[in-house]
């Protein structure tokens, strides 16, 4: 029992005094993956959190499904789903949540954090005060948890805000800014006038479910009465909710900061009102059995302050894919902004326009450039509001974060500031790290000098030629234009043959197309086009190319035709291996073709993109001679997905045992062993509510054995689903071999495997 008189003073609360070495302000998705990334590099973190979950706004709470790169398969960016920590978590929910259910991707952040002994994590706690120990470097930051009423004083060497509006860049003095930069400053012709205005707005989404009886509605007061104020209200689809609604927005005239409050109640305003018209307009009579299940209670913001670092990151970055020597994380989302006046406007929700391929983010943009230990993570990197854009979206962040981690901890062990890590020897040992990890760095290969195999022979019980892509009894039509991509080497002259059925005389098109640059899969350069004529019926057709590609990158061998001209498939999968269709994508604003205004910087080129599955098969085609883009050699070129070439070795198919083998003239001492697998990095996996067709990608091995020179197992793995598998010995053997026995994932998909690495101690 406790028994307190009273007091004059003022009580003091309860207070902690926490120390690290990183503390990381915000838990949204991007401080979660710092967070995570610093502290399974060695040092101690702290995570602090004002909401009760992690993910921000991919959490339970706002329910926004996370995307990057891959911008929900509708643009030409192939395999390009962020790597390393952030693949890891992706495919963990997709095992276990491929329904998209936010609830279980919460549990699936914290247990991610919980694992890590490095990390302190503190919910519902508000960082709200920053003490600094000079001008330019902070050195505690003071926060409050509101559930278990302590004070904490958290002191570290480094910090991270990854807050999402910045809270402690912002106190702590840190150059930031807020809104759209004319067009001149960084010769951004995309920039907005004030017409369009300088922000995007919040969001508040919704959930409905059927109980399969009736159900009325009262709407409260507060509820938008006229729902024909909103300019795009005809839009309104009885079977949309959550994402569906991203659209239902606003708050891009208003403080997107200290007016929130404000603008949550709008949006609750707008979001009963828009369910007030739904069940009793009588516009839709489907809806008599459906309730409102969930509404949001805090908004999704998307903009506020973004911080300057020694690099803005600007819109020629990203449409031109800038390539940078510090780049630390990949971008590839459209130029995506949005009307200030969002919901409320006449003009179209949002205005995308994509680059032709990937770009790479530099190191510059994630670390103050006047508060010498403060990190920048998350929607507040160093960008202009054009390029924010495209960066703000949370797998990038995310990816982002990742790196600002890793940064962080080699900071900490080398005694050095952020800026510090730009010289030559710092930043490669920053990337080597990242790319140890999975990060994959465009135009960055894995160069690792801690790896055995590098200096090791490898040998392998076959390897894939690609001269077939066996058919199978389905057909597509030819409504849309088709590609199979195939990786070609600079002087590669092939004939294809290809199975079509027509119902009568025709013709079609085939062409061989690539891309200008050899890292991208947009096929604005076509190398040569024969029409050929169809006779009734079933038949094979050959198209003998007589053009190279120049340089070893990806060809589309494309088919034009028409709805009446069907195609054999295949029901084979492969490693590298994709077919596309010039056809749109309503979800990322691809019509087929991306035709901008003249004068805004924008290219201009066609949209081809592959089908989900369970649709999207590769075509059937006969190859002479045999493409041999399988290599064993691919394991040790340092990439870890496709990336100008498929970078895999795959086994044949028909070989029942698959096997590597990987020899040292001298005997090594080997303690951990890295193996980095093929989970099919082209499928964009939604976090919430999208829903998959599978638990593992196909492409996955999922049975393997380790065995030393003496045909010892050392290591027996079972229904493997991870990308990366990080094997840590009992113990440290010695062998002058290592053999790994695969199994193929199945009887329509061979083995493969992007890279092996052995390392003496835990790199």
């Amino acid at each position: 029992m406790i028994i307190q008189d009273s007091e004059t003073s003022v009580r003091t609360l309860h207070t902690e005094t926490l120390i690290s070495d990183l503390v990381v302000i915000g838990g949204g998705l991007a401080g979660t993956c710092a967070a995570i990334s610093a502290a399974r590099a060695g040092i101690k973190v702290i995570l602090v959190q004002d909401r009760p979950v992690l993910g921000g706004n991919a959490s339970s709470e706002v329910r926004l499904w996370a995307l990057g790169a891959t911008s929900h398969m509708g643009n030409n960016n192939r395999w390009s789903r962020e790597g390393g920590l952030v693949d890891e978590i992706l495919v963990e929910n997709m095992f276990r949540n491929k329904e998209g259910n936010p609830l279980i991707f919460d549990t699936i952040l914290l247990e991610k954090v919980a694992r890590e002994p490095n990390i302190r994590l503190l919910l519902n706690t508000a960082a709200q005060e920053v003490e600094k120990s000079d001008p330019h470097t902070i050195s505690r930051v003071h926060a409050f948890c509101s559930q278990n009423s302590t004070k904490y004083l958290l002191e570290a060497s480094q910090f991270c805000d990854a807050s999402g509006d910045g809270i402690i860049a912002f106190q702590s003095g840190a150059a930031f800014r807020m809104g759209a930069e004319e067009a001149t400053e960084f010769d951004e012709l995309f920039a907005p006038d004030e017409s369009y205005g300088e922000l995007l707005g919040h969001t508040i989404y919704f959930y409905s479910k059927d109980t399969g009886k009736p159900v009325d509605y009262v709407a409260p007061e507060f509820a938008l009465k006229e729902i024909t104020e909103l300019p795009r209200f005809r839009d309104i689809d009885v079977g949309d909710h959550g994402c569906k609604f991203w659209w239902l927005e606003y708050g891009g005239r208003r403080d997107t900061i200290h007016e929130t409050e404000e603008i949550k109640w709008e949006l609750w305003k707008i979001v009963y009102g828009v369910w007030d018209h739904i069940k009793n307009s009588g516009d839709f009579p489907e809806a008599e059995t459906l309730t409102l299940e969930w509404v949001g209670t805090i908004p999704g913001k998307r903009e506020s302050r973004r911080f300057e670092g020694d690099y803005i990151l600007t819109q020629k970055d990203v449409i031109q894919q800038r390539p940078h020597s510090d780049s630390v994380a990949v971008g590839g989302w459209s130029l995506d902004l949005h009307p200030a006046d969002a919901v409320y406007s006449e003009k179209s929700g949002c205005n995308q326009w994509h680059s032709k391929g990937v770009y790479g983010i530099p190191y510059r943009c994630f670390y103050s450039r006047n508060i010498s230990n403060l990190f920048l993570a998350g929607r507040i990197i160093s960008a202009s509001h054009v390029a924010f854009g495209s960066s703000r979206v949370m797998l990038t962040c995310a990816h982002g974060g990742v790196a600002v981690g890793m940064a962080a901890a080699q900071c900490v062990k080398d005694g050095l500031q952020p800026a510090e890590l730009l010289s030559d020897e710092a930043m490669q040992t920053l990337q080597t790290s990242l790319n140890r990890e999975g990060q994959s760095l465009p135009n960055i290969p894995l160069r690792d000098p801690l790896d055995l195999v590098t200096q090791a022979s490898l040998s392998a019980s076959s390897t894939f030629q690609l001269k077939e892509i066996p058919g199978a009894d389905q057909w597509i039509d030819l409504e849309f234009p088709i590609a199979q991509l195939l990786p070609f080497e600079a002087d590669t002259l092939v004939k294809v043959t290809a199975t079509l059925r027509s119902p009568s005389t025709g013709k079609i098109k085939v062409a061989l197309r690539t891309s200008q640059k050899p890292f991208n899969y947009t096929p604005d350069l076509t190398l040569e086009e024969f029409e050929i004529k169809l006779t009734p019926g079933v038949q094979e057709i050959e198209i003998p190319f007589t053009q190279s590609l120049g340089e070893s990158k990806y060809a589309f061998i494309c088919f034009y035709g028409d709805a009446s001209i069907e195609i054999q498939t295949s029901d084979t999968l492969c490693t590298g291996i994709v077919t596309v269709q010039k056809k749109f994508n309503k979800a990322v604003s691809n019509n087929g073709e991306q035709t901008p205004p003249d004068g805004i910087g924008i290219d201009r080129f066609e949209f081809w993109v592959p089908a989900r599955r369970p649709h999207g098969q590769n075509l059937a085609l006969k190859i002479s001679p045999e493409l041999t883009p399988f290599a064993i050699e691919n394991l040790q070129n340092g990439y870890l997905k496709p990336w100008i070439q498929t970078n895999a070795w795959v086994a044949d198919p028909s070989d029942p045992s698959p096997s590597l083998e990987i020899a040292w003239e001298q005997p090594q001492k080997i303690s951990t062993i890295y193996l980095y697998f093929d989970t099919d990095y082209d499928h964009a996996m939604e976090t919430a509510q999208w829903g998959h067709p599978e638990r593992v990608m196909p492409h996955c091995v999922r049975n393997y054995d380790l065995l030393d020179d003496a045909g010892n197992i050392i290591h027996s793995c079972r229904n493997n689903y991870q990308t990366i598998n990080r094997i840590q010995l009992p113990h440290p053997i010695e062998t002058r071999q290592l053999k790994l026995r695969l199994e193929h994932p199945s009887s329509k998909v061979p083995a493969s495997l992007f890279k092996i690495a052995c390392y003496r101690d835990t790199p």
